[in-house]
């Protein structure tokens, strides 16, 4: 799976008419847990026993990166969450249970202090924390990473998975006044919370040991001038880079030994990228009484994942929408929430054909299409009731304080009628069943708007990843719904690579005309949920062209200004506003052994695809 921006999602199986008569949800209620199925027990009491956890990896799906500093093709939730993370941990813990917020006690640092009207940011390490070799975790070994990641994106934005126009290259200098605190002095203001859990706790910023690392060959001495010079921090990441892409040697590799997470690599198999972790005896942060080993475990298919875990030979896993049906509780616990994002469909502005891209300019033809989503529906039929709705860029679920009130429920609520309403009253001679036509031209009140000629059809292609099948059957579901007010949707699926890389290639003018809307997933918002990147006029993701000035202004307010909530202010404006689609969101849902005990929300942030097992223990039937 990709961690960002865009979930790689498709779709298969497809169906047809309404949703109104489905069954009730399959999947039972969580106790404590709001928009959540299943249930995480109260950590077990008595004796905690050490073994070996072994986890599930995704078909298709494991490790294959090592480097902390994750190239942008590389950026995967395996690689990243489950795999570096257990070995490298991040300065700020941005997850607590499946609310996405600061989690200072698994933080490495205290939170950042601003000053100089937010343009100085001091970071100031806790004690305790100390590399496997014995050395403490220092402000230098942050300021070595900071230093590598300024030289790599100096040489290609790339080389690093967390890269956004702003940091590192807004740093004007830095300063450590002691051995625990970094102060970076950066070029312009930043907003504090937006720098604190979207650059500081999600690009991610991650120690790493200068002491073992600082050295451009494996032979050669340490470098000790990348402070200072930036074509020695190129190539010692060039180093460490190329050492992550030789998956061979990862497990007898010393540098890979040098750890400050709960884990150090014991195991590794370049063929099925099975691997297996070992406590990391100095790890300071919070664990278990005693700690488990910890292996990663492939599967040729989820249905194989699902049966080693239904018959005891496998302790967690990820459980697909598909098997939500088969879920009990006879000898493992499961749970399942959103992952705090949101599923969407994105409009080409800039599509030409059948004058598609001023019709998607006009607010109201986007209300339509919202008013033709069946979003319950959706997540009845084809989530098995797993799942929540999605109003804007902020989801109701997991609950978040950036939730603005007019996202809580839904705006344009589902209805046919509605949505022939708002045609009608701008101008369409609506046809139920048929395709509709711009009766009335022009830019005024009742009339189609700007670049709408008379005689112009509704009637637009709509691409869409073929896999999952929840994609295809939430495009099918939409096309049927909107023919009855007369908007002709012709569905066409493709592979995801196409669609995303292809199709959507700005460097080529031609494809601008291959799609009107497009639906390949999603993505993962940051705790932070600014749409910074998408959706403002600039962003480096953006998906079709949507531009608004407000949009830029909140966007912008949100990142560099001083409201704490002006990314409320933005999700509310862009909710109203439906520059995407916006689609519901699957739970994702994880299962354990009912031998498997620990705090709840260590089980819990498994949702958020964060792994922390470093909580868990073996208990006695």
């Amino acid at each position: 799976m990709q961690l960002t921006p865009r979930r790689i999602f498709a779709c298969a199986a497809l169906l047809t008419g309404t949703l109104t008569a489905v069954a009730a949800s399959s999947a039972s209620a969580s106790s404590g847990v709001p928009g959540s199925i299943g249930s995480a027990p109260a950590a077990a009491p008595g004796a905690e026993t050490a073994g070996t956890i072994t986890w599930g990896l995704p078909p298709g799906q494991g490790p294959f990166w090592i480097f902390p500093i994750v190239p942008q093709d590389d950026n995967t939730i395996v690689n990243q969450l489950t795999f570096s993370w257990e070995m490298w941990r991040p300065v700020y813990w941005t997850v607590n249970g499946v609310t996405p917020e600061l989690d200072q006690a698994m933080s490495l640092a205290d939170p950042p202090r601003f000053s100089d009207g937010d343009r100085t940011v001091s970071i100031t390490f806790k004690r305790g924390y100390k590399w496997s070799d014995g050395t403490p975790v220092t402000a230098n070994d942050l300021l070595f990473e900071i230093d590598l990641i300024k030289a790599a994106v100096k040489a290609s934005p790339a080389n690093w998975s967390g890269y956004t126009p702003g940091f590192p290259g807004n740093l004007a200098s830095t300063s450590e006044p002691d051995a625990s605190t970094l102060v970076l002095h950066l070029k312009q203001r930043v907003n504090p919370s937006y720098f604190t859990e979207d650059i500081l706790g999600q690009s991610p910023v991650i120690p790493l040991p200068a002491q073992k690392w600082a050295r451009d060959s494996a032979k050669g001495p340490l470098v000790t001038d990348w402070n200072t010079n930036p074509a020695d921090a190129l190539k010692i990441y060039n180093f460490l880079s190329s050492q992550s892409q030789s998956n061979l040697t990862y497990a007898s590799n010393p540098l890979w030994q040098t750890v400050d997470g709960p884990y150090k690599l014991a195991a590794y198999d370049a063929g099925s990228d099975d691997f297996t972790m070992v406590p990391n005896p100095r790890y300071g942060g919070p664990h278990a009484a005693k700690m488990s080993r910890f292996q990663g475990v492939s599967f040729n298919t989820q249905a194989d994942e699902f049966h080693a875990l239904r018959t005891g030979s496998l302790d967690v896993a990820s459980i697909g929408i598909q098997d939500v049906p088969q879920l009990s509780q006879q000898n493992y616990h499961y749970f399942g929430e959103p992952a705090f994002g949101f599923n969407f469909a994105a409009y080409n502005f800039k599509d030409k054909t059948g004058d598609f891209g001023n019709i998607a300019t006009r607010l109201y033809f986007r209300q339509a299409m919202a008013h033709l989503e069946d979003q319950a529906g959706w997540i009845a039929a084809f989530m098995h009731g797993a799942g929540a709705p999605v109003y804007g860029p902020v989801p109701a679920y997991p609950l978040s304080p950036y939730l603005p009130r007019d996202a809580k429920t839904n705006p344009y609520p589902f209805s046919v009628s509605a949505a022939v309403t708002l045609l009608k009253k701008n101008g369409w001679t609506v046809h139920p069943g048929g395709t509709d036509v711009c009766a009335k031209a022009g830019t005024g009140a009742g009339e189609c708007g700007a670049g709408i000629p008379a005689g112009t059809k509704l009637a637009f292609n709509f691409a869409y990843s073929n896999a999952p099948a929840l994609i295809g059957e939430q495009a099918t579901d939409l096309a049927a719904q909107a023919l009855k007010a007369g908007i002709h949707i012709t569905l066409r699926a493709n592979y995801y690579n196409v669609l995303a890389y292809n199709d959507n290639d700005a460097s080529n003018p031609a494809n601008e005309n291959k799609w009107a809307v497009v639906d390949f997933g999603g993505l993962f918002n940051s705790p932070y949920p600014t749409t910074y990147g998408l959706f403002n006029t600039t962003g480096l993701e953006q998906i079709g062209g949507y531009s608004n000035p407000t949009a830029d202004a909140l966007i912008g307010d949100s990142v560099s200004g001083t409201n704490p909530a002006a990314v409320k202010n933005e999700a509310s404006f862009l909710t109203a506003n439906q520059p995407v689609l916006f689609q519901p969101y699957e739970d994702n849902i994880w299962a354990w052994k009912s031998t498997l005990s620990g705090p709840p929300a260590s089980f819990e942030n498994l949702t958020q695809y964060y792994a922390t097992p470093e909580f868990w223990y073996f208990t006695t039937p």
